[in-house]
C-alpha cells in the first residue's frame, strides 16, 4: 500500500513538474478599476499543436474551424468561471455574456481572424465595457465540447495527458492600460473539457486578481 502511495505521488509530481506561472498586476489596479461595473471576455486566439501525422489527416478548413472552436470554448469557460464567483458574491463586477460580446463584435465586423488589427481600448469601447479580457491559448489536445471526440475519430487516440499554455490579459477601457497579465503552463491530466481546464489554470491566479475576493 505504501509503495502504491509513493508511486502515485511521484507520478503526480512528474505530471505537473513542468508547471510554470507568471502573474502581473498593475500597482494601481484598485484605483484604476474602482469605478468598473462590467467587463467582457473576447474569444481567445487558440493554437492546437498536432503531431505531423495527425495534422495530415485534417484539411485546412477543418483545422481552422477547430482552432476557432477552441478560442470560443475558452471564452465561454472563462465567462462561466467569473459568473460562478459573481453568484458566490466574491466578484465585484458584472461580466458581459459572450452572446452579447460576440454580437457586438460581429456588428463592428470584428472577427477572431482580424481581431489583432484592433486595440483592446477600441474593442472595449465597442463592447461598452470598463475592461476587456483577451489572450492566447495553446494546447496539444482539443478541449472544446465535441472537438476532441471528432478529432479522435479522424486522427486517432490522443491519450489522457496534455500540455496547455494560457496567456490572459485584462486591459482598461479608458486608456488601454494593461491591468493584469497571467501566463501559465501546465503539463498533465487537465480534465475533460474547457471548464475543467480553466478551473485548474485559474485556481491560484484568482487569489491575486483584484476583481475577486
Amino acid at each position: 500500500m505504501k509503495s502504491l502511495y509513493v508511486f502515485t505521488t511521484i507520478l503526480f509530481i512528474s505530471l505537473f513538474a513542468g508547471a510554470q506561472t507568471n502573474l502581473y498586476q498593475h500597482e494601481n489596479f484598485d484605483q484604476l478599476t474602482a469605478d468598473h461595473k462590467i467587463i467582457a471576455v473576447v474569444p481567445f486566439e487558440a493554437t492546437v499543436e498536432l503531431r505531423p501525422k495527425q495534422r495530415e489527416k485534417i484539411s485546412e478548413e477543418e483545422f481552422a474551424a477547430l482552432e476557432l472552436s477552441e478560442g470560443a470554448s475558452i471564452q465561454n469557460a472563462m465567462y462561466s468561471w467569473f459568473l460562478k464567483r459573481k453568484k458566490r458574491g466574491t466578484m465585484e463586477v458584472d461580466v458581459q455574456s459572450p452572446r452579447i460580446t460576440n454580437a457586438k463584435l460581429a456588428a463592428a465586423n470584428i472577427t477572431p481572424e482580424n481581431m489583432v488589427q484592433y486595440t483592446p481600448e477600441e474593442m472595449a469601447k465597442i463592447l461598452e465595457v470598463d475592461a476587456i479580457i483577451m489572450g492566447t491559448f495553446n494546447t496539444n489536445k482539443p478541449m472544446s465540447d465535441g472537438a476532441a471526440v471528432v478529432l479522435t475519430l479522424l486522427v486517432g487516440f490522443f491519450g489522457t495527458t496534455n500540455t496547455a499554455v494560457i496567456n490572459m490579459e485584462i486591459y482598461n477601457a479608458a486608456d488601454g492600460e494593461l491591468l493584469w497579465n497571467y501566463n501559465k503552463k501546465v503539463r498533465g491530466s487537465l480534465g475533460s473539457d474547457s471548464d475543467d481546464l480553466i478551473n485548474t489554470l485559474m485556481r491560484k491566479a484568482s487569489r491575486r486578481l483584484g476583481y475577486t475576493d
